[in-house]
């Protein structure tokens, strides 16, 4: 017998093992703009967009201190954040270069444009916004075509004000850094 999970079904929230909870912190909320909304003790807190209970959580239960997960190992891969609009991204990335963050790469999807970092634990970060289903590309049989093409971040720049430039090359598909 097949199952089709529900069509109303989402990811929820995720748990983040870090090792450093104020750093964490000082990415999640102070450059990402995240929303505290409890700590749980020292050793954990909970943030959100918009004031739900929590999209994130950041917790030292199990890795206080302690370095990041192997790179070439089982695990998660990157946490995706969606964006509600491609200039809420465009600021995003902006926040990012005003404050000299490191980005891992940046690809448009087809489906969808992807800023890629890692958080201060290494643990992968996508920043993306949805294109609208209509622009999505699909071949003749109208099934779907993803790619990993470059995103010209000069150009989604535009969207945000004042405008920096990003260095010639750069805006290149999305791989997985290897330090």
């Amino acid at each position: 017998m097949s199952y089709t999970i529900p069509s109303g079904t989402r990811i929820g929230h995720i748990h983040l093992k870090v090792s450093d909870l104020e750093r964490s912190l000082k990415f999640y909320r102070d450059l990402l703009g995240f929303e505290l909304q409890q700590y749980y003790g020292d050793s954990a807190a909970f943030i959100s967009a918009d004031g739900y209970h929590h999209h994130i959580g950041l917790n030292t239960w199990h890795s206080k201190n302690a370095g990041p997960a192997p790179i070439n190992t089982a695990g998660l891969y990157h946490t995706a954040i969606l964006y509600p609009t491609r200039k809420d991204l465009a600021i995003a990335l902006k926040r990012l270069i005003d404050a000299d963050y490191p980005l891992t790469g940046a690809s448009d999807h087809g489906v969808s444009e992807a800023i890629y970092l890692n958080d201060p634990d290494r643990n992968g970060v996508e920043l993306y916004w949805d294109k609208p289903k209509e622009q999505w590309p699909k071949d003749e049989k109208g099934n779907l075509l993803m790619v990993s093409d470059a995103l010209d971040l000069n150009d989604l720049l535009k969207l945000a004000s004042p405008i920096p430039t990003f260095p010639e090359g750069e805006g290149h598909p999305h791989t997985k850094p290897d330090a």
